[in-house]
């Protein structure tokens, strides 16, 4: 079975590993900040190691100081982590249609969803392409609202020659095993304002305060730490800073590789008048996450099964967010949101990851070639 995603470990990674479990530090150490490090050089913004891409989007919202009525604006192709964290704050959602050649945020929609309670926008980069994220800094500009950019598919992407992670006043990473890079279960956030960056870090870290010139409770012994304001423990662990220290090192090498295959499948499709590739604006430099291609509504099921039994695992991303049950009772219903119900309907994932070899690609390309011709 060929996986629709799949994490890449060489020894190097292995190697990285288990040098740390031998080493004094097995949770927050030493390699915590040197990985961080690496990420701010990749990234270009300071940045909090997380434990999980859901960690980090809860870190973001905390960071904003998002509270109980405030409106948050989101795109319904999403998984619903970026909606659930900030719901967790009783923040009222609101969503955005999109843009249906990349399933990104439409700013035109996002303009249009704007209250006097909005406190964010989140773009969300789906497979990898980078949202468009001029036209959304300028709203948020212009009506004084932060932009958040969800960026679990797009680490190593670039925006009109910019890193991905220095445009937004937040943005949001994952590092699940099937993203451009791992550390087994991971996250973090970036900001391009030092005092964000600062909330979210101690979001992540319980909330502690361990500076003595911030103490409000004083003439205690040097042991002494405490709280201001409740946060949660996502600190990541050393053992798993190493491995991501690790993967970063060929983080170019995986996107000069991903960009070969999205350009295979491209050659071997793209004369297929029934199925709708994914699409590039020419001002973006794509790390590809995932290879969404768009089929007639009525044939994707079967497209699916068919690819499944003959040894391929698509995957289809993602239903509606607002879709899910969770969001019924607050008069969300199917159908109100026209252009991402029909990229869901249509959408399916084809593998895309940096291990898959070209004739693995050419075989899913045959596959899908037969089944609609």
């Amino acid at each position: 079975m060929i996986p629709y995603g799949r994490h890449s470990i060489n020894d190097d990674d292995i190697a990285a590993v288990v040098s740390t479990l031998k080493s004094d530090w097995l949770t927050t150490g030493p390699l915590v900040e040197k990985f961080e490090l690496a990420l701010e050089n990749v990234v270009g913004a300071p940045c909090v190691s997380v434990s999980s891409g859901t960690a980090a989007l809860h870190c973001a919202y905390a960071a904003i100081g998002l509270e109980s009525g405030d409106e948050v604006i989101t795109p319904p192709i999403t998984f619903i982590a970026t909606q659930a964290t900030a719901s967790m704050f009783g923040a009222k959602i609101v969503f955005a249609d999109i843009q249906p050649d990349t399933a990104n945020m439409d700013p035109q929609a996002a303009e249009a969803a704007i209250t006097s309670r909005t406190k964010a926008i989140v773009a969300v980069d789906y497979a990898g392409h980078p949202a468009e994220l001029d036209e959304l800094r300028k709203l948020a500009n212009r009506y004084g609202i932060y932009l958040i950019e969800d960026a679990s598919h797009s680490i190593g992407s670039h925006y009109r020659d910019r890193p991905v992670g220095s445009i937004a006043d937040l943005t949001t990473f994952s590092f699940f095993p099937t993203k451009n890079f791992t550390t087994g279960e991971g996250g973090a956030v970036a900001s391009i304002h030092s005092d964000l960056m600062e909330k979210a870090k101690k979001f992540s870290r319980q909330g502690m305060i361990r500076n003595p010139s911030e103490f409000r409770v004083i003439n205690q012994g040097p042991w002494h730490q405490e709280v201001h304001e409740f946060g949660l423990n996502y600190r990541l662990p050393d053992i798993l800073c190493a491995l991501g220290i690790s993967q970063l090192k060929r983080l170019d090498s995986v996107k000069t590789r991903k960009k070969r295959v999205f350009q295979q499948y491209i050659e071997n499709l793209r004369d297929l008048t029934n199925v709708r590739l994914p699409s590039q604006r020419d001002y973006v430099d794509v790390n590809w996450h995932l290879f969404p291609i768009q089929v007639d509504p009525n044939l994707r099921l079967e497209l699916f099964n068919f690819l499944r039994r003959v040894g391929i695992s698509v995957q289809v991303n993602y239903l509606p967010a607002y879709w899910h049950p969770v969001f019924k009772s607050l008069g969300f219903t199917q159908g109100m949101y026209s252009k991402s119900d029909y990229f869901y309907s249509s959408e399916i994932s084809l593998p895309m990851f940096s291990s898959i070899t070209d004739e693995q690609v050419d075989y899913v390309s045959l596959q899908v070639r037969d089944f609609l011709s």
